[in-house]
């Protein structure tokens, strides 16, 4: 297929109004026929009030043809009204996935009206020709915008705001660039530097929390587990809060607590050790720590944000314990092949947000699998060439068997853990400046250091336990109690079975009860779906 050759908006105009008549009919056999065999199909509240991804034009075909009060759901739904966005961004133009062959073809975005519930909605697709030439759907992505009658206004926000100082280590930055942790609402100014301080960072959530007028309290503890009351649908919840107890009953608890606490694995002899020894949470700073010897303990994006701290501030010598594999992608190829921005830097950060949210996650771990990781790790090439000659150990598999899904396998399975952005760490690897202790489980600790189960030892006066944070839900544990923990699923975070993330922003099992966890990006899209859910429930359509 030549691109050149292909007229978008003809394509695309002409599929999209095969699509309607499908749809506005409730004909799920003709809805699915607009896809190909192996498409994908992902919904976000338009069909059911959930995340919805379905591949295969039968389980498509399943999921639309099921009954809902009498009617299939395609035409309980009744999506209609579709309307091509020619003017947008997002308007019809080609794609091609990078590093995957033969995966090309024509890409949009179209509006649309819901019945059940009265709703407006926003769809993207991607089609491709099939063998014989006709053009199907690769992915469609059908979104709810707004409830009719609850059309989001930018005037209904309230309350006063708290501020508190930030408490991290003085080269905290951002990974990713700033368009990607940009909140919703308030692009960062122009003049910022694409890679966000912490201080600048934490100055623009304060004048954030002021200028939405949001309602924050700091200092503040949950003082007991809340209480559910199945009877009122209501919650008890007693928090301490400027130094007096405070009793709330809201209707919904959202979790949004990020990571979990410090995790500190128990290794013999640590209360031996005659050094200083902390985790990576708690690193204010190598300055005091000038011409000592420190080991850190962990081989991601903290332990190289600390080991370069170390280094800067003339630690007499620095090494890292990588206990396992890790997956490491260079600041430059990450720019290229995962934050490539595709429009104008002026564009509405939430139109990428759209187009990548279209976008089904098991697919893209697909793409990866089938040629995306090896094009990530071709632009790489000699950066990891010099760290395995260092002793550092790479990988590309969150799981044994996983196939090599890359980065973005490690974000969708383990939310990261396992993965590093660099940002000049494994330069100091490459050169020497950083030693790595690699492939020797810690056997115990001793006043002098660690000793491995080789034999081997390591001297030291500084140790930094870099070693990640608790799981969520055992910080959803930690608050609500054991009792309502054991009555929701095992999992937060990680793929279902249909490949969507488990429980966040999402139904939990347990009403009045949401999960909000993820990257600042994450938050930006999914947040105005959590905010539908909640609203419909309220309103007594959900």
């Amino acid at each position: 297929m030549a691109s050149d050759n292909l007229q978008p908006q003809v394509i695309s105009a002409n599929w999209l109004k095969s699509l309607e008549v499908a749809s506005s009919t409730g004909d799920a056999a003709s809805f699915v026929n607009h896809f190909l065999p192996d498409g994908w199909f992902r919904d976000m509240l338009c069909f059911t009030w959930n995340f919805r991804t379905l591949s295969g034009q039968e389980k498509i075909h399943g999921f639309l043809s099921e009954v809902v009060d009498g009617q299939s759901r395609l035409g309980y739904s009744h999506l209609h009204d579709f309307k091509l966005e020619d003017y947008s961004v997002n308007a019809p133009s080609p794609f091609r996935f990078p590093g995957s062959l033969d995966i090309e073809g024509v890409q949009g975005a179209f509006t649309f009206s819901i019945t059940k519930p009265a709703a407006y909605g926003r769809g993207f697709f991607r089609l491709m020709q099939d063998v014989d030439g006709n053009w199907k759907a690769l992915t469609l992505f059908t979104n709810m915008q707004d409830l009719v009658g609850h059309e989001e206004s930018s005037a209904d926000r309230y309350g006063p705001h708290e501020t508190d100082k930030k408490h991290r280590y003085p080269n905290l930055t951002l990974h990713g660039p700033k368009y990607q942790s940009s909140l919703l609402y308030s692009p960062y100014p122009s003049n910022f530097p694409k890679y966000l301080s912490k201080g600048k960072l934490a100055n623009f959530l304060e004048s954030y929390a002021i200028n939405q007028e949001l309602c924050v309290w700091l200092s503040s503890t949950v003082a007991s587990s809340p209480v559910y009351d199945l009877f009122s649908a209501r919650w008890t919840v007693e928090v301490e809060h400027e130094n007096r107890k405070v009793i709330l009953h809201p209707r919904h608890l959202v979790f949004a607590t990020g990571v979990g606490r410090p995790r500190i694995p128990t290794w013999n002899g640590m209360d031996d050790f005659q050094g200083t020894l902390y985790h990576s949470d708690f690193h204010r700073g190598a300055e005091k720590f000038r011409g000592k010897r420190v080991v850190v303990i962990g081989a991601g994006n903290a332990s190289g944000d600390i080991c370069e701290d170390f280094i800067a501030h003339g630690a007499a010598e620095v090494t890292i314990v990588q206990r396992s594999a890790t997956c490491v992608v260079s600041s430059a190829a990450a720019n290229e092949f995962l934050f490539k921005l595709p429009f104008s830097d002026n564009t509405p950060v939430e139109e990428l947000d759209f187009r990548d949210g279209s976008m089904p996650l098991a697919f893209i771990l697909q793409l990866m699998k089938s040629g995306g990781t090896q094009h990530l790790k071709a632009l790489d090439k000699e950066y990891h060439e010099g760290l395995r000659k260092a002793g550092f150990n790479l990988s590309w598999e969150p799981s044994p068997g996983s196939g090599e899904v890359g980065f973005l396998g490690f974000v969708f399975e383990r939310a990261g853990s396992g993965t590093m952005i660099d940002t000049g760490f494994g330069k100091l690897i490459v050169e020497g400046r950083v030693k790595v202790k690699q492939g020797q489980d810690i056997s115990h600790f001793d006043k002098e250091g660690i000793a491995f189960k080789d034999g081997s030892k390591l001297c030291t006066d500084v140790i930094v336990a870099a070693t990640g944070n608790e799981l969520t839900m055992d910080a959803i544990r930690a608050v609500l109690g054991d009792a309502i923990a054991e009555q929701l699923p095992p999992k937060v975070w990680g793929l279902d079975a249909e490949g969507e993330l488990n429980q966040i922003y999402r139904p939990t099992g347990h009403p009045g009860l949401w999960f909000a966890v993820g990257s600042l990006g994450m938050t930006r899209f999914f947040s105005k779906h959590l905010a539908l859910q909640i609203l419909a429930q309220e309103a007594g359509i959900a």
